[in-house]
């Protein structure tokens, strides 16, 4: 009997210290999941806005930044942009839809045209610096392209970053791909800062200028609903794609708006 005794204490000691184990291992999972979840977060936009004009042939400037605000981002890449064209109405595209949205705004310059410029913007509810506009290297005949580069200022914890908004060329495969190197040979290694490259890159996720961004550098936050417009993340930058959104808007331009958000999963930074 006391023997008997002796193992059922002996068990019931075992039985505790376990039970107090997987209650630590459970806290643990718990906290570090809370931990996870209380990383800062990103929302990124890319949105192609045909110069403004929806398939109604509107010019409705307030239609197009309702559309944008419904997605709550954070920063947005927009390609297809007028500044002060005649085909505009004289409107700066940028700054009208960044005023409407309370975002700060860059635009950066392709190609000058009716009277105004055409080319790529950004808009921020973060602070923007250091915009600079890359032209990219194109073929005699083809409309001439450029990536816009901006350095992005969060104040939620999320690190300094690089926000590159582009529109490749929709004429020749050749020239996609010598402008697919040229955004890998500027982006892809830098080091002061993540870079986050978004815009209508005219290219199938199978094709030879995507294969020359997937294949080493960079990761496609859009796949597998990719079909041209993208937002690409490097591998060497520790982003967590939390959700991926293209919501249908087949009214205010030819292409719909694609959301991404991203959770930070580096140290976080305070100013």
């Amino acid at each position: 009997m006391r023997y008997i005794s002796t193992v059922c204490c002996i068990l019931f000691v075992l039985g505790a210290f376990c039970c107090l184990l997987l209650d630590a291992a459970a806290q643990t999972v718990a906290t570090t999941a809370a931990d996870v979840a209380s990383k800062p977060t990103l929302r990124v936009v890319t949105y192609n806005i045909h110069h403004g004009e929806a398939r109604d042939r509107k010019f409705d400037y307030e239609r197009l930044a309702s559309t944008i605000a419904r997605l709550a981002p954070d920063v947005v890449a927009l390609q297809e942009v007028d500044k002060q064209t005649k085909r505009a109405s004289g409107i700066d595209q940028a700054a009208e839809l960044g005023q409407r949205l309370e975002m700060n705004h860059v635009f950066g310059n392709a190609l000058y045209y009716a009277g105004g410029e055409y080319g790529e913007a950004i808009l921020s509810r973060f602070p923007l610096q250091d915009a600079k506009a890359h032209h990219l290297p194109y073929a005699f005949g083809n409309e001439p392209r450029t990536a816009l580069e901006v350095t992005v200022r969060p104040d939620n914890g999320l690190p300094d970053f690089v926000l590159v908004g582009t529109h490749l060329c929709h004429q020749s495969e050749a020239t996609r791909v010598g402008q697919a190197k040229e955004l890998d040979a500027l982006f892809a290694s830098r080091k002061d800062y993540p870079v986050i490259l978004a815009g209508d890159l005219n290219a199938r996720p199978s094709s030879a200028p995507m294969k020359v961004l997937l294949g080493e550098n960079w990761i496609d936050a859009v796949a597998p609903k990719s079909r041209i417009d993208y937002i690409l993340l490097r591998k060497s930058d520790p982003w967590e794609i939390v959700e991926t959104k293209i919501v249908r808007e087949p009214i205010v331009s030819d292409h719909d708006p694609i959301l991404t958000v991203l959770r930070w999963k580096g140290s976080e930074q305070t100013r």
